[in-house]
C-alpha cells in the first residue's frame, strides 16, 4: 500500500493531467467544429 503523504507524486500527476486537459479540450472542440461544418455543408 502506498503512503498517503506522497504529495510530490500527487502534484506531478495532477499537473500533468491539467496540462494535458488544457491542450486536449480546445483540440477536440476544433475537430468537432470542423466535422459539424462539413456535415452542414
Amino acid at each position: 500500500m502506498e503512503s498517503a503523504n506522497d504529495r510530490k507524486a500527487h502534484a506531478r500527476t495532477y499537473g500533468s493531467f491539467i496540462s494535458m486537459l488544457k491542450w486536449s479540450v480546445p483540440l477536440i472542440a476544433i475537430i468537432t467544429l470542423i466535422i459539424v461544418v462539413l456535415i452542414a455543408s
